[in-house]
């Protein structure tokens, strides 16, 4: 129950980070701290359930919801203001339809969960691309920064005027040329760790048309 409630309240923080993100310089600041804050409790709400014992096949379910919905609310809004290309959250959102309806599928049908004993993936490359700590902590390290920048892309936006003297000159262009790769970078990770879940999955996309014992040897 504690880890459902950090997770719900991850998904609070977020909305009221980018409504923060709009009242100007210093809220703004606030923002960008608090981005970090929305960004660990993904990783708390985990470390939570598993020290009390209570981890939960829906609360790994209400994990990724949540994943999903902060993901989504950033990438939708740095697109709105104008630093993120229409295409990001497009992806993002196509592969989490995908991805998380293979999930439900196989949820429901063999109460397959994404991770964990019970984990869809079907062999342990998969398993590290998509579940492993390590592919987990590289993807939330490098949304986190990715973030995190687009946040004082937006300080530096808001104040300019305050700024500039200290600012070098083109300092927000280079630094939005570089946070430009970043954002690329973190799609190709989103990518490379949903492919594997539709590549297993694929035995739930067609299951009247594989055998049972092909599923199974998959």
């Amino acid at each position: 129950m504690t880890a459902n409630v950090i997770t719900l309240g991850r998904i609070i923080l977020a909305f009221f980070v980018i409504f923060i993100f709009q009242l100007g310089f210093y809220w703004c600041i606030a923002a960008v701290v608090l981005t970090i804050v929305v960004i660990y409790l993904d990783s708390l709400d985990g470390i939570v359930a598993r020290k009390l014992g209570v981890a939960s096949d829906f609360g790994a379910l209400f994990d990724i919801t949540g994943d999903r919905i902060v993901e989504h609310v950033y990438w939708i809004f740095f697109t709105f203001m104008g630093l993120v290309s229409f295409w990001v959250p497009v992806i993002f959102v196509g592969r989490s339809f995908l991805v998380d309806t293979l999930r439900s599928v196989a949820f429901t049908k063999e109460g397959k969960t994404p991770f964990g004993e019970k984990s869809m993936m079907k062999s342990s490359f998969t398993h590290f691309l998509t579940a492993s700590r390590f592919s987990r902590a590289v993807y939330g390290a490098s949304k986190l920064m990715a973030f995190f920048i687009l946040g004082l892309i937006l300080v530096g936006q808001e104040g300019y005027g305050l700024l500039i003297r200290w600012l070098p000159e083109n300092f927000l262009f280079n630094l939005m040329f570089i946070t430009n790769i970043l954002v690329w970078f973190v799609v190709a990770l989103n990518l490379i760790r949903g492919i594997p879940v539709l590549w297993d999955g694929r035995f739930y996309l067609f299951d009247r048309y594989l055998p049972r014992q092909l599923k199974d040897e998959g």
